[in-house]
């Protein structure tokens, strides 16, 4: 797996635990939004998934059971309420996660970004829009007042397809099954669970380090003795606490 000197944050459009990283995120930690890498996650169609092949890459996630779907139901039902949001689970018909995935890359490069996910998240999970209607991407760009037809049509163009397919490669190199997925250095998180340590693993990197303890002089009374140079300081430990398990509820995947 690469080494992530910037932290980086694995998101998708259609997970709505990514959404409530997403909201968790801007709410609790605001200092550490704009030192992060944004890297769309989404499951690449026929097109996509080609391309990332002749790349050399796979795409690992797996979808869940019908079990877990139920539960996921649920479960965001309550974590929603815990948060006071209003929702609408959206219901998806062969959607292509392209189009709306794409469309950001393409809003990233006009420096609006972060508003075209503000917005695309508010469609999908609190007005229940199907975002992979070119239609949905076409007014949400209208409205950042970025050109519709460039946004829709993301999924058209080689070259973002290409940019896609770099983003596809990053979340196999850095072994991404399931979002939210937060990396940092060494370490993976996965979930909204997890959020609260990979911030903790950013603000300790972040923190400067504890100076050095410094030996007592000589006494200048003549003696050989060696001085006793107290107590040494302990390592400042950079990292998040351990983590006990893996198929925790807070991330898709």
């Amino acid at each position: 797996m690469a080494v992530r000197r910037t932290p980086r944050f694995y998101f998708s459009l259609r997970s709505p635990y990514s959404w409530l990283a997403y909201r968790d995120l801007h709410e609790r930690y605001p200092e550490l939004v704009a030192e992060l890498d944004w890297v769309p996650f989404w499951e690449p169609d026929e097109h996509s998934s080609r391309l990332l092949a002749e790349a050399g890459g796979e795409f690992v996630y797996t979808a869940m059971s019908r079990a877990k779907h139920l539960y996921v139901l649920q479960d965001v039902r309550r974590l929603t309420s815990a948060r006071g949001l209003a929702f609408a689970w959206p219901v998806d018909r062969e959607p292509v996660w392209e189009i709306p995935h794409l469309g950001y890359l393409v809003a990233a490069r006009h420096g609006a970004g972060p508003a075209y996910l503000e917005r695309a998240y508010r469609a999908r999970w609190q007005e229940g829009r199907n975002i992979c209607d070119r239609a949905t991407v076409a007014e949400i760009a209208a409205e950042l007042e970025l050109d519709p037809a460039e946004l829709s049509g993301a999924a058209d163009d080689p070259e973002v397809r290409r940019q896609g397919v770099g983003a596809l490669l990053d979340i196999y190199s850095d072994g991404v099954f399931g979002v939210p997925f937060f990396v940092h250095g060494f370490d993976r998180f996965w979930g909204v669970d997890r959020l609260a340590e990979f911030a903790a693993s950013v603000a300790a990197k972040r923190a400067p380090a504890r100076p050095a303890a410094v030996a007592a002089p000589l006494p200048d009374n003549g003696s050989t003795a060696e001085p006793d140079s107290g107590p040494t300081a302990e390592p400042l430990l950079v990292g998040a606490p351990g983590r006990t398990d893996e198929g925790h509820a807070g991330g898709c995947g």
